[in-house]
């Protein structure tokens, strides 16, 4: 029994040698197993300088336990005495719980570490396979695997190898086991191994000498027969090798796993066959391979089975990954695939990732690659499947900045040392950090991080995350700067042909331009010049992520030009995050949104989200406020309806680039509610906006024309998608003017003024100027264009009465009051109540002349050569079909259903629904269609600066539509595919609901 003065001094000592259950920590020292050396100091510093001591201590006394008497003594002595021994064996102990579980259950194998390997202490594949050599099935495999992993971690946690040496190690140690595991497939199968040739191909960490302590080991199988043999029957017997090989080393036995083996890389995944012939490799590469394919075959290395057929596949495919860049949207395809990557990460666990995480191993990985197929094609020595060479060797060509490489290996380094040493606790696949404090304080105390581990740990971790952030987004596009700036002498930097070939690679057409463009704007020692080199690599990126990243460009150096001397616009991209992401999107998104933007610079402020800033609309009554207000202080009407038309301007872009990046911040398809809330928020600000424009020009109007009071009460009725807040970006304003002579003005004076509103009204909105146009459409008024542009109240009331056609009460399901005299517009609303509403809804006569119409609609007024299919207006599952189909229930029971009593499609479609009018499955598709098609025509007018109804044919506007509608470049042939599959699947609820087929 310990005395209790002794007991406190060894407390003492267990606490500050760094043990954390001193009392745990004197029972094993109590233990027999140690007797005779509980108090040498030799043992107790030695356990102190691991990375969990009590952890250490456990396992030497578990270990001890296993040997047999003498043994145990041997042992002790050994370890004792031996310092390489000592540090190595405790070491291992105090990291790994896994191995130390190992060495009880196979207690000679502390063995391995008493000997130094080979002179360089960095065995290769030679070495590992003679230390597998015995291994004549999988149980006897997994020990000898483990054993030989015991001496790779033995010399990472005493550091006598680093990270790359480490990796490399379990790399070489992989390709043996892929060897061994083949030659006892071999064995059971010596009739099929007979047939074929079947070469191994490591990929991914493996193929790059970069293994993890546990790891898939991705490969990839290339099977030829032997002379004489016929394919058919070489290619089986190559895969049926395989799939054993991958059995041995995958399946769990009483000594575990080892780990999987994963061909899941090879053509067509897991869809395609385990084994191909070389010829039927090569037919996939050259016509079906995807970029990221010739990615992954960067790593691609040959280390097991028939190693010649295995470097004749690297010779055939070596040309086809060196060309990969010279596919349209090589880099849009590779920045997709590392977003994809991030967004499956579960929210939960984003911050944890040290691997696929922003800021992780992953970011390092994409950014070398994609550098290394850019510009590999030209220059061979960047043509390493290592990560860190092939960064070594692009910072000596010039291709990355030599800080830049210094900080990214850095980092690299230290995230994958956490990444070894979480790994290498339980010899477990994870990526993630843990949370609990015990574990992150053996990470960072085997990390040589002593005075406060757990803190250290993490400030350090997100030190190294933050530099990899900041380089992952500039290190593709810093050295772009610096070519065209020509600034930093004697720095090695990007010639003109690699800077031409990486923006070529970018997506940019006109790479000498982008060049002049960036030289202008970066160049010079000023602090413009200054705030532009920091924010320009990012830009670039979110540039490279558009279309059309050329006008994205372009247009940046048209608005920094206009507002460089302007103290708040730089400051305002450098300091308020979104503001310079927003931009970017805003100005590479298409004509619209720029054209605004060069016609009011001062606009970039609303992209901020600093006082003033913000896109969210302002609303109807703040807006008419505003234009009511300009017009008010202007000294003629043309002036006035100048200020008018600027509040518009202004704030069209703000709905522009709300819509813009709204819909621009996602590769994946936004969730249908997204769609529909988004269309819902453009289609109500650019009605209120019109609105708005209305009420400012109508001010301007009466107040030159006749002062404060018009003879006569006025007011303008919206119609149509006006009315109905679902106008699009070119969209014309129907319109309805009706008048009421105010008392004792005669009735002809009343009209002369009315009309003469009206006409002056057209007249200034239709002054010629480079704002989008407001056509005032009168059309569906009474009698059409031969009717009055004008009536009064009473007039409209006795033409209803006697006169109205269903078409025109149809077309009132719409109109809503919009400007001038509100009374008035209540009045007229009243008035039309019971024509839009009948009661006891519509006669089958009414409903046959609708449904003719419609038909006839269809028949004459889509133009010649368009394709119906993808016509968004009048073609089958479109806007008419689905805004007719909606009306027509309107007009049947809208007097019976209030909800039904809306101008606005998609309300009233949703109470039609809630009213049991038609099924939940049909309401959905309808609603689809229609907000599909609504936003294709938002993004034609975007892209184009003009409207249309159906998708561009040049090729770069077809693909910017598509980015705006969620598809990467490359995939409009998708984007088509479903708006035909989403207007079919609409048409055929039309085709029942509205035609009763």
């Amino acid at each position: 029994m310990t005395a209790p003065g002794r007991r406190s001094s060894t407390f003492t000592r267990l606490l500050r040698h760094g043990f954390t259950d001193p009392s745990a920590a004197e029972r094993l020292l109590d233990s027999v197993e140690l007797a005779g050396v509980r108090d040498d100091p030799v043992l107790l510093e030695a356990l102190g300088a691991t990375a969990d001591p009590d952890l250490a201590l456990l396992g030497l006394v578990r270990l001890l336990e296993a040997q047999p008497g003498p043994d145990r003594r041997e042992l002790l002595d050994t370890v004792i005495a031996a310092k390489p021994l000592r540090d190595r064996l405790l070491g291992v102990l105090g990291a790994s719980a896994a191995l130390a579980d190992h060495l009880t259950r196979h207690p000679r194998d502390w063995e391995v570490l008493v000997t130094y390997e080979p002179s360089d202490l960095h065995p290769g594949v030679l070495e590992f396979e003679r230390g597998l050599a015995d291994a004549a099935d999988p149980v006897a495999l997994r020990v000898a695997y483990r054993r030989c992993l015991l001496s790779i971690a033995a010399r990472d946690v005493c550091g006598t190898t680093d990270v790359p040496q480490t990796a490399a190690e379990l790399a070489d140690l992989a390709t043996a086991t892929l060897r061994a595991a083949l030659a006892i497939a071999s064995a059971a199968a010596p009739e099929d191994a007979a047939l074929c040739r079947l070469a191994v191909i490591a990929m991914g960490k493996c193929g790059g000498h970069e293994l993890n302590y546990v790891s898939d080991v991705d490969v990839i199988f290339v099977g030829e027969a032997v002379e004489g043999v016929d394919e058919a029957k070489a290619v089986p017997a190559a895969t049926r090798l395989a799939a054993h090989l991958m059995r041995i080393c995958s399946e769990t036995t009483v000594e575990g796993s080892i780990w999987p083996v994963d061909a899941n890389l090879r053509p067509e995944g897991r869809n395609g066959p385990l084994v191909r012939t070389l010829s039927s490799h090569l037919a996939y590469y050259q016509r079906w391979a995807k970029t990221w394919e010739f990615q992954a075959l960067l790593k691609a290395r040959p280390v097991a089975g028939d190693l010649d057929l295995g470097a004749e596949y690297i010779a055939a495919v070596d040309p086809l990954v060196w060309q990969a860049a010279e596919r349209e949207n090589f880099v849009a395809d590779v920045q997709k695939m590392r977003r994809r990557v991030v967004e499956n990460i579960p929210v939960a666990e984003v911050d944890r990732e040290l691997k696929l995480g922003p800021g992780g191993l992953r970011d390092v990985e994409f950014a070398v690659q994609m550098l290394q197929l850019v510009h590999g094609r030209a220059d061979p020595t960047l043509r390493s499947g290592t990560t860190l060479d092939a960064l070594q060797a692009l910072a000596a060509g010039g291709y990355v900045g030599r800080a830049d490489a210094v900080q990214l290996d850095d980092a690299y380094r230290f995230l994958r040392s956490m990444e070894h040493r979480i790994q290498l606790y339980r010899l477990r696949r994870t990526h993630l950090v843990p949370e609990d404090h015990a574990d992150q304080r053996r990470i960072g105390r085997s990390l040589g991080l002593r005075v406060d581990p757990v803190a250290e740990l993490n400030r350090e971790w997100r030190r190294h995350a933050g530099v990899v952030r900041r380089l992952h987004e500039k290190l593709f596009y810093r050295p772009l700067l610096d070519a065209a700036a020509q600034l930093a002498p004697g720095e090695v930097r990007l010639s003109p042909k690699a800077a031409r070939e990486r923006l070529v690679a970018l997506g940019y057409v006109d790479p000498a331009a982008a060049l002049r463009h960036l030289e202008a704007l970066a160049s010079g020692v000023t602090r413009k010049a200054a705030i532009q080199r920091t924010l320009l690599p990012v830009l670039l990126g979110w540039f490279a992520d558009s279309a059309d990243p050329d006008a994205g460009l372009l247009n940046f150096r048209k608005v920094s030009d206009a507002l460089g001397k302007t103290p708040w616009y730089l400051r305002l991209l450098r300091d308020e995050g979104a503001a310079a992401e927003n931009l970017a999107r805003v100005l590479s998104a298409g004509r619209l949104a720029p054209d605004l933007l060069m016609r009011a610079p001062e606009a970039v402020a609303l992209l901020g989200d600093g006082p003033g800033g913000g896109l969210r609309p302002r609303g109807r009554g703040p807006l008419e406020q505003e234009a009511l207000a300009a017009a008010g202080r202007a000294e003629n009407a043309e002036q006035g309806v100048t200020a008018a038309r600027g509040v518009r301007r202004r704030e069209l872009f703000r709905t522009a680039a709300l819509d813009i990046v709204g819909s621009y911040g996602t590769d994946a398809r936004p969730a249908e509610a997204d769609q529909g809330a988004l269309v819902d928020v453009v289609g109500a600000a650019v009605s209120d906006l019109t609105g708005a424009t209305l009420a400012g020009t109508l001010r301007a109007v009466v107040r030159a024309g006749w002062g404060d009071t018009l003879p006569t009460r006025f007011t303008i009725i919206g119609m149509g998608r006006f009315g109905g807040h679902e106008l699009g970006y070119g969209s014309d304003a129907d319109v309805l003017f009706v008048h009421e002579p105010r008392e004792g003005v005669p009735e002809r004076e009343a009209s002369d003024a009315a009309n003469r509103v009206v006409s002056e009204m057209r007249r200034l909105l239709q002054v010629p100027s480079a704002d989008p146009p407001l056509l005032i459409d009168a059309d569906l008024r009474p009698e059409g264009k031969s009717g009055p542009l004008v009536r009064t109240l009473n007039s409209y009331a006795a033409y209803y009465r006697r006169w109205s056609l269903v078409w025109e009460a149809q077309a009132l399901l719409r109109a809503e009051p919009v400007a001038g005299d509100e009374d008035l517009g209540r009045r007229f609303v009243d008035l039309i109540a019971p024509l839009r509403y009948p009661a006891e809804g519509l006669g089958e006569d009414a409903v046959r002349e609708i449904r003719r119409l419609k038909a006839r609609m269809e028949s004459e007024r889509l133009p010649r050569g368009t394709d119906p299919k993808l016509h968004t207006k009048l073609g089958p599952g479109g806007l008419s079909d689905v805004e007719w189909t909606v009306q027509l229930i309107q007009m049947r029971h809208g007097w019976a259903e209030p909800g039904l009593r809306t101008t606005r499609t998609r309300e009233a479609l949703a109470a039609a629904r809630a009213a049991g009018l038609l099924s939940t499955e049909d309401a959905e598709t309808l609603d689809e269609a229609w907000v599909l098609a609504t936003r294709v025509r938002n993004a034609v007018m975007l892209v184009r600066g003009r409207a249309g109804d159906t998708f561009p044919t040049d090729g770069r506007e077809l693909a910017a539509v598509g980015r705006y509608l969620g598809y990467g470049s490359g995939h409009v042939g998708d984007m088509l595919d479903a708006y035909r599959r989403t207007a079919r699947r609409a048409r055929t609820v039309v085709e029942e609901l509205f035609y009763g087929a």
